[in-house]
């Protein structure tokens, strides 16, 4: 009997350890994959993106982006203040974000900083979303570009987004009931809310604040989870490079617009007065330019339309006088089309009012009175030069054979002629070879009234 206790006693304790072993060998992988590795930032690169968000932001991003990657334990920080922007931008940001191999923290700053529109979008999409005290976000509803006012189109814009950043906002595990209604109903947060609603993790008052609430979070970087460490991190501004300025710069509407009328300004004046050869050069680069950066801006295509119209008219009104007819159609059909050029319903990518009005005048004024002025000019006698003296009249002052001196204009001119001539005959000038003009015998007896010479 006592054996038989021994023996279940000892298959008991055999099968407690097999279990334990077995729990052990499932529990403790486990374990050591659900804890994450730790990422020490030791520089973080922090970029500025102020005003609405472009092409020139998509670059600067980018530029930093690979500045962090390079950096040893390198991690972008990006200090926002912006009303929106192009949605083809924005996606391009998100793009990188999600795809960089670096943290990226969002960090709506200074006070009184927005993240609106598509800075909502870029700040789910980062690793760390933090805020500065009386900052704001929100109001990300699509806006339809060339201000069409289809209700389907509308409707499925809105739809694309909302299903854009809910994705965002489940990657990040950020509140998604806001994103909904910040593209539905163009919801917005202050920083306050927005921490306590779980839609940022961190509020505070400058980036070496955030870096130190940062410490110890925990964020995906591709399929991995690292838990952020934060203490003693380097802080760096990231200069902008050329490019980005210089893009920054040509892709303000107001930039892009005065290009394309200096181009179309240069280009019409080379060919109302052929050989100035400097109006063509400025006029070709700045619509180059002009035409290079309307390929990034969100454009209305009927307003390039009556542009180009109005252009045409005034003109039209130079070469053909219609009593200003021409000239004031063109002049309503330029402000029109000023005005609808860009379309103001994407934040930050409306053509400013003032710019619209002076350049309508100025291009009235430029295309009715100085080029009108260059075409009388052109259509002017010439004033001096060979061709100043062909077809005036003169007196012969005494001839041999076939050659001999007139008087024109006052002056003493060596002359000859197919025939022979008599001292004070009348002669028209019919073409000048260096000193010597060749005249030709004029009808009638008395001597017409000279030409008077162009001023």
């Amino acid at each position: 009997m006592r054996r038989r206790t021994r023996t279940g006693e000892a298959m008991r304790r055999a099968a407690r350890a097999f279990v334990f072993m077995l729990v052990a060998c499932l529990v403790l992988p486990l374990a050591a994959t659900a804890q994450p590795r730790t990422y020490a930032v030791e520089t973080a690169i922090v970029a500025d993106i102020e005003g609405p968000i472009g092409p020139a932001t998509t670059l600067l991003v980018e530029n930093a982006l690979d500045e962090a990657v390079a950096a040893p334990g390198g991690m972008l920080v990006l200090r926002m203040d912006t009303p929106g922007g192009l949605d083809s931008a924005m996606r391009d940001i998100v793009r990188l974000i999600l795809a960089a191999p670096v943290p990226v923290a969002t960090y709506v700053a200074p006070a009184g900083a927005r993240a609106a529109s598509a800075g909502t979008y870029i700040l789910y999409a980062s690793h760390v979303a933090a805020m500065a005290p009386s900052t704001s976000l929100g109001a990300a509803t699509p806006v339809s570009m060339g201000g069409g006012g289809d209700e389907t189109l509308a409707r499925k814009a809105t739809n694309d987004a909302v299903a854009f950043i809910l994705g965002l906002a489940e990657l990040r595990g950020r509140d998604a009931g806001f994103a909904e209604a910040a593209v539905r109903e163009a919801k917005t947060l202050t920083a306050t809310d927005a921490v306590q609603d779980g839609v940022v993790e961190i509020l505070a008052a400058d980036v070496e604040a955030m870096l130190r609430e940062a410490a110890g979070q925990v964020v995906s970087l591709g399929e991995a989870s690292v838990a952020l460490e934060t203490a003693g991190a380097r802080v760096v501004a990231h200069e902008p490079g050329f490019l980005a300025q210089a893009l920054a710069i040509l892709t303000n509407p107001n930039v892009a617009y005065i290009l394309l009328l200096i181009g179309i300004y240069g280009i019409i004046f080379e060919f109302a007065n052929p050989g100035m050869i400097f109006s063509g050069v400025i006029g070709a680069i700045s619509l180059l330019l002009g035409l290079y950066a309307l390929n990034f801006l969100p454009i209305d295509v009927t307003g390039v339309l009556l542009l180009f119209l109005g252009i045409a008219l005034m003109v039209a009104e130079v070469f053909a006088p219609s009593f200003g007819a021409l000239g004031i159609g063109g002049a309503v059909a330029f402000a029109f089309g000023s005005f609808i050029l860009f379309d103001s319903d994407v934040p930050g990518f409306g053509l400013s009012p003032a710019v619209a009005l002076v350049a309508t005048g100025a291009t009235a004024l430029l295309l009715t009175l100085v080029l009108a002025a260059a075409v009388r000019a052109l259509r002017r006698p010439p004033a001096s030069g060979d061709e100043a003296l062909v077809d005036e009249t003169g007196r012969v002052l005494h001839w041999e054979g076939f050659s001999g001196e007139v008087e024109i204009h006052g002056e003493r001119w060596r002359a000859q002629a197919p025939e022979p001539l008599a001292a004070g005959e009348l002669v028209r000038v019919s073409a000048r070879k260096g000193l010597t003009l060749d005249v030709e015998r004029m009808p009638g007896g008395t001597r017409p009234a000279a030409r008077p010479a162009a001023r």
